[in-house]
């Protein structure tokens, strides 16, 4: 059969392609023009998985953005003793739940298999037990229902979910920023980034966890530092603002979290009072803050000389949730007449639906993976960017 004939073959409808998908070889040109042209974009449903690191999720959303459902589990109970997460822990976990995750997803989303268009599932970058175990399960219902198959990289899922909630057109400039990642890029379309500036040393979601840690708040770091931080008053403590001021777009967060143990350490012996920790909240906090607004300065600069009609700035990632940063990002895109678009909390830190729409995103464009994709524990969206001095997976 030529690929002509398969495109009116499939054209007739999914169930065609169901019907006949045997017959064709996964992956090949022909293949591909079954499944696209069988769908309506519009109305298109996805299963998105999601178990890079401490959240089990699963969500289906349409090709018109309507987010049927998105169920996620929290691993919290289990990391918290430990301040962090354990990476065995965080994989048991994912085989224990993702099953009932998924069940749950469809139940909501009053969605049979046969009712999917394909299956999206994050490929990397993360914990890789936990992403083994959320790729094999993906290739299982791919395989089982004759679905196509969508690798999702987990950052492209942070870096599109703007698209899903508020239908911006690309170019952009976005801020990632996450306990593993802080980096600020132009999105140039789906799979085509280009990376303006990141981290040297620490992550921005790292620096705020080890500043929780030092002060005895609980885990996620991220949260409890502003919720100490609403309690507190800055300037009362003296910490740094680390490549503030400077030339670049590079982000530096470690001196900052060195500075936080110093202050620590001339407090009086015994337990840190309350007020001390606030004000050292607020202080670690606006520092932080100030920083990131003086870096977004900097990269708009290079993003408008790039793409003279971008005129919007995202934030993303599960930092994104935090107010001060937001409210510092809001401003400098009022002062420079930008938009700017920062997605509700609950799709900010790890979600399937994310995944699900970066999926969709994909299928749009034909990029279906076979089922022999190898999970990966690494995989930067811009892989021509120079590698950051001490930054190691960070960059």
């Amino acid at each position: 059969m030529s690929l002509r004939q398969g495109e009116r073959a499939a054209a007739r409808g999914y169930s065609d392609f169901i019907l006949h998908a045997k017959a064709v070889p996964r992956g090949t040109d022909l293949w591909k023009s079954f499944v696209i042209c069988a769908i309506d974009c519009r109305t298109m449903k996805i299963l998105g998985i999601e178990t890079s690191c401490d959240e089990t999720a699963a969500a289906v959303v349409t090709g018109d953005a309507r987010i049927l459902s998105n169920i996620v589990r929290s691993q919290l109970e289990e990391h918290a003793p430990y301040g962090g997460i354990v990476p065995e822990i965080a994989a048991r976990a994912h085989v224990s739940a993702l099953d009932h995750i998924i069940a749950d997803a469809m139940t909501k989303a009053g969605t049979d298999y046969a009712d999917l268009n394909a299956v999206a599932v994050t490929g990397g970058p993360g914990l890789i037990g936990g992403v083994i175990v959320g790729v094999m399960t993906a290739k299982a219902i791919a395989a089982a229902r004759n679905l196509p198959f969508l690798a999702v990289n987990h950052l492209e899922g942070h870096a599109l979910t703007a698209r899903l909630t508020d239908d911006i057109a690309f170019p952009y400039l976005l801020l990632l920023v996450s306990g593993g990642h802080t980096q600020l890029l132009a999105v140039e379309g789906v799979g085509q980034y280009r990376r303006l500036g990141t981290t040297i040393d620490d992550a921005i979601g790292e620096a705020f966890d080890k500043t929780a840690k030092m002060l005895g708040l609980s885990y996620p770091g991220g949260p409890a530092v502003e919720k100490a931080a609403n309690n507190g008053k800055p300037g009362r403590f003296s910490l740094p603002r680390p490549l503030k001021g400077r030339k670049g777009c590079d982000f530096s967060f470690s001196g900052l979290k060195t500075a936080v143990r110093t202050s620590i350490e001339k407090l009086p012996a015994g337990t840190i009072k309350d007020a001390d920790t606030a004000d050292l909240c607020a202080e670690f906090q606006t520092a932080v803050a100030e920083v990131v607004g003086n870096r977004v300065s900097n990269a708009v600069t290079r993003f408008r000389a790039l793409y003279p009609s971008g005129d919007t700035i995202v934030v993303s990632g599960g930092v994104a949730a935090n107010t001060a940063i937001r409210n510092t990002l809001t401003e400098f895109a009022d002062s420079e007449n930008l938009r700017f678009i920062a997605p509700p909390h609950s799709l900010c830190t790890d979600n399937a639906a994310m995944i699900a729409w970066a999926g969709i995103e994909r299928f749009k464009l034909g990029l279906i993976d076979q089922l022999d994709f190898a999970p990966r524990p690494r995989w930067p969206l811009d892989p021509d960017a120079s590698t950051a001095p001490f930054a190691g997976v960070k960059a």
